[in-house]
């Protein structure tokens, strides 16, 4: 998405006066880091020397929950290591190596100089990619998937098994 794309509905007219002007073409993601320095937390965004309107926080957040598509299929873990250590391909092989597809990856550097690595990955239970990762060399600090639903079905056939084996 370009910063056009974000523009709020609800900006005031003639309020673009002092602040920070962007292109329209820029992309969102670098847009992000110039709105955080704005000290209103607003940009005017021209193209071609004409005003096109102004991106603000809630515009921002819109915009780029627009970019990240809802999934009810997917899991999302959370892995951290050094700058030298990170390989987008070297972690999507990891995951791919799990039958797994990667669905989204964003990177965070943390106070201590190392990255933490954010991945959503098609699968309810992360558990065989968070293994997977780890062989790789990558620590998984956290992960989060919808897998009860997997153990509701194992746990019934267990009882139908053992309802059966009984007879």
């Amino acid at each position: 998405m370009k910063a056009k794309e974000a523009i709020s509905p609800r900006a005031r007219k003639g309020a673009s006066e002092g602040l920070p002007h962007i292109c329209g073409e820029l992309p969102l993601l670098e847009v992000l880091p110039l709105l955080l320095d704005s000290p209103t937390r607003e940009l005017c965004v021209d193209q071609e020397g004409e005003s096109l309107g102004m991106i603000d926080q809630s515009s921002m957040l819109e915009a780029l929950g627009h970019m990240i598509t809802p999934r009810d299929d997917s899991s999302i873990l959370t892995v951290s290591c050094t700058p030298a250590d990170y390989s987008a391909s070297h972690i999507a092989r990891a995951i791919e190596d799990s039958d797994v597809h990667l669905v989204d990856l964003f990177t965070t550097p943390t106070h201590d100089g190392k990255l933490n690595v954010t991945l959503r990955v098609r699968c309810s239970d992360p558990t065989p990619v968070a293994h997977n990762l780890e062989r790789y060399g990558y620590t998984v600090t956290d992960m989060y998937g919808d897998c009860s639903r997997e153990h509701t079905a194992v746990a019934e056939r267990l009882l139908a098994l053992k309802a059966l084996m009984d007879v």
